[in-house]
């Protein structure tokens, strides 16, 4: 189970956009859900879980310790890159998927998952003898969402997540609007809590200096698009904590936010990665947006 595919995958059913802070999961009944979906899916019981994430320098937090802790559920975690992407999670479901697959462990495989470097692991499991089957997310018109065609023609079958199994287990974060407001500091004074501005459209040309405009005019309205879905979704879901570290840690977008940002827009272009020019591009815009969304506290709140 790729977590990092299944929960921005849930995030966009829910959400629109894939940012895992706008959702909140009951870990335990999912994992259930699952495991009997994947045991009408094979027809044999289920030997073991396999959840893959990722974690700062690969040591799990209190979420994943708990994780951990569920029955016939096996914790395997990856680290986080630069800029907020999961490292070693797809070598590390690669390899156990082969191994496994060579020393007979189990006959037949789900995977979730919709990761294209996964493919070439996959034919070579089924070298060995063993059935892989996908188990892809829905979206919100119950269609899978983020599978390779590669990666489809390469396994045994594709078969959906019980959509059930995703709203129930699966919620929207709504903070109540008393813990969104935001910590400011406004020029030459001391820092006071000011009132969380409400949610809006927030990117407009008119607000972009030539510079910016320029960068995003390839594909303004997909950027205009997602910028505005991951913004919305994290001021709608942030502490005031959270909020005050965005707008204080100006140029450095957080990580979470910024892999929102850079998977839902290689999503909506339909390409496996962005080049540099393009993340550039996406990043002035999001701050862009931010400008508009705290006005003039959002700009005195930064160094």
């Amino acid at each position: 189970m790729d977590v990092g595919y299944l929960l921005s995958a849930a995030a966009v059913r829910l959400t629109g956009t894939s940012l895992r802070n706008g959702i909140q999961v009951d870990y335990e009944s999912l994992v259930d859900g699952l495991v009997q979906q994947a045991e009408k899916l094979s027809e044999l019981p289920v030997l073991r879980v396999h959840w893959y994430d990722s974690a700062r320098d690969g040591v799990p937090d209190p979420q994943q310790q708990l994780i951990g802790e569920l029955s016939n559920v096996k914790l395997r975690l990856g680290r986080f890159g630069v800029e907020g992407q999961q490292k070693g999670v797809d070598l590390r479901i690669g390899l156990d998927l082969v191994t496994h697959a060579r020393n007979g462990v189990a006959e037949v495989f789900i995977l979730v998952s919709g990761d294209d470097d996964l493919t070439e692991a996959v034919e070579e499991a089924q070298v060995h003898g063993v059935q892989v089957f996908l188990l892809a997310v829905p979206n919100a018109d119950d269609k899978p969402h983020g599978i390779s065609r590669h990666l489809i023609r390469a396994a045994d079958g594709l078969k959906i997540l019980f959509p059930e199994t995703v709203d129930q287990t699966v919620t929207k974060v709504e903070l109540p609007p008393a813990a969104r407001s935001m910590v400011v500091a406004p020029q030459g004074g001391r820092p006071q809590v000011g009132a969380f501005p409400p949610s809006s459209t927030f990117v407009s040309d008119a607000s972009l200096d030539g510079e910016r405009l320029d960068a995003t005019s390839k594909f303004p309205e997909q950027v205009d698009s997602v910028v505005n879905g991951v913004l919305t979704t994290f001021r709608r879901s942030a502490s005031a904590e959270e909020l005050a570290a965005l707008i204080a840690g100006k140029p450095s977008v957080p990580r979470d936010v910024d892999k929102a940002l850079l998977t839902d827009l290689s999503d909506r272009l339909g390409v496996s990665d962005l080049d540099e020019a393009i993340r550039h591009r996406l990043r002035a815009r999001f701050w862009a947006a931010c400008d508009e969304a705290y006005g003039s506290e959002g700009r005195a709140a930064r160094p």
